[in-house]
C-alpha cells in the first residue's frame, strides 16, 4: 500500500431505479487509473456511503477491487452509527480484498476525544490492513487536533496516513511538526491542495477528480514538482469547480459536474435530490464556462 498521489473518493453511481451500477464504475475506476490516479477511495462521503446497506457497500469493494487488481490499490472508507459496525465493515473490507481502510469518526455522535479515540482504535485493532485517518470536522464536529493524531501514530504501527480535511492547511504543518515523515498527509479539500502540498501533503483524495482526473493529475503533479507557472495557471481555472467540494451539496454538485462532462450521471439517493432551479443554472454555467476556458488539453475520453 503506497500512500500517495491523487487517489478519488469515489461516486457511486446509479441507475433509473436508484440500484447501483456496478458496470459504469468499474468503466469510471479504470479511466481514473489510466489517467494517472495512484489508487481507488470507495464509500466516503462522496461515495454517500450512509445510504448504503452492509451488502451493497461490499459488493462495490469487491467489483472495485476486481477492476483495480494488479494497477492499483482500493481503500474502503469506514463510516458508521456504530463502532461495533463501523469494525465489521473493516473486516469484510479486508475480505473483499482492499488494500487500505479510510477511518471516519463515527456518524451522528460527537463525542469526545476519549470517546473518538476508543472508536478509531477499535477499527485500527480490526484488521492487519494500513489505516488512513479521515479527520473533518467541518462535516462530523469532530476535530482530530495534531497532539492527538501524534498520540494514535505512536500507539498504532497500522496507522499509515490522515486526510487532512479541517480546511486549515496549517495542520499540515503542524502534524509534519510532531511525527516528521512517520505518516503520510493528504489533502482532503479540494480547493487546498496546491497550498497543502507546499506545507507537506503528498496526497490528495479529490472529489472533482471524478470528472476531470487529467486536470487533477497533472495540478498534483505541477505542484510536486514546484512548476509554479503552469501549476497556478491550471488552479486559477480549475478552482471555480474545485469549490464544489467544500459546500454542503458537494455530492449533488460534483455528480452535476460528471453529468454534464459525460463522465457519469446525477442521480442521488434520498433524502438528497438533484440540484434545481437556481442552484443548477448556477453550477451548471460554471461548468460550461470551464469547459469553454480549459487550458491544458483534455485527457483519455471517458470509456463507453
Amino acid at each position: 500500500m503506497k500512500w500517495q498521489g491523487v487517489m478519488p473518493a469515489m461516486t457511486t453511481c446509479f441507475d433509473e431505479q436508484l440500484r447501483i451500477d456496478h458496470d459504469f464504475m468499474a468503466r469510471h475506476a479504470h479511466w481514473m487509473l489510466d489517467s494517472g490516479c495512484t489508487g481507488i477511495i470507495s464509500l466516503g462521503s462522496l461515495g454517500e456511503a450512509a445510504t448504503l446497506s452492509l451488502e451493497e457497500k461490499n459488493s462495490i469493494l469487491r467489483n472495485m477491487v476486481k477492476a483495480a487488481t494488479g494497477r492499483a490499490p482500493v481503500v474502503a472508507a469506514i463510516s458508521a452509527l456504530s463502532t461495533a459496525e463501523a469494525v465489521t465493515a473493516a473486516k469484510s473490507a479486508e475480505d473483499a480484498g482492499c488494500s487500505g481502510l479510510m477511518v471516519l469518526p463515527p456518524y451522528v455522535y460527537r463525542g469526545d476525544w476519549r470517546e473518538m479515540k476508543a472508536h478509531v482504535e477499535a477499527v485500527f485493532r480490526a484488521t492487519p490492513l494500513p489505516c488512513m485517518l479521515y479527520n473533518n470536522p467541518v462535516s462530523y464536529g469532530t476535530d482530530f487536533l495534531p497532539e492527538q493524531i501524534e498520540e494514535l501514530a505512536a500507539k498504532h504501527e497500522n496507522l499509515a496516513a490522515v486526510k487532512e480535511s479541517s480546511t486549515d492547511v496549517r495542520r499540515v504543518t503542524a502534524i509534519r511538526a510532531l511525527v516528521g515523515d512517520r505518516l503520510r498527509l493528504f489533502v482532503g479539500v479540494d480547493d487546498a491542495i496546491v497550498e497543502g502540498i507546499a506545507a507537506g501533503a503528498v496526497g490528495w483524495v479529490a472529489g472533482l477528480v471524478s470528472a476531470f482526473p487529467h486536470e487533477s493529475v497533472l495540478l498534483f503533479n505541477y505542484a510536486m514538482e514546484g512548476k509554479t507557472e503552469e501549476c497556478l495557471n491550471l488552479y486559477r481555472w480549475f478552482l471555480p469547480l474545485l469549490r464544489m467540494d467544500t459546500v454542503p451539496k458537494f455530492i449533488q454538485l460534483i455528480k452535476l459536474v460528471q453529468q454534464l462532462t459525460g463522465t457519469g450521471n446525477a442521480r442521488v439517493r434520498p433524502p438528497r435530490l438533484e440540484l434545481g432551479g437556481d442552484e443548477l443554472k448556477s453550477a451548471s454555467k460554471i461548468v460550461e464556462q470551464a469547459l469553454k476556458t480549459r487550458v491544458v488539453p483534455a485527457g483519455i475520453p471517458f470509456p463507453q
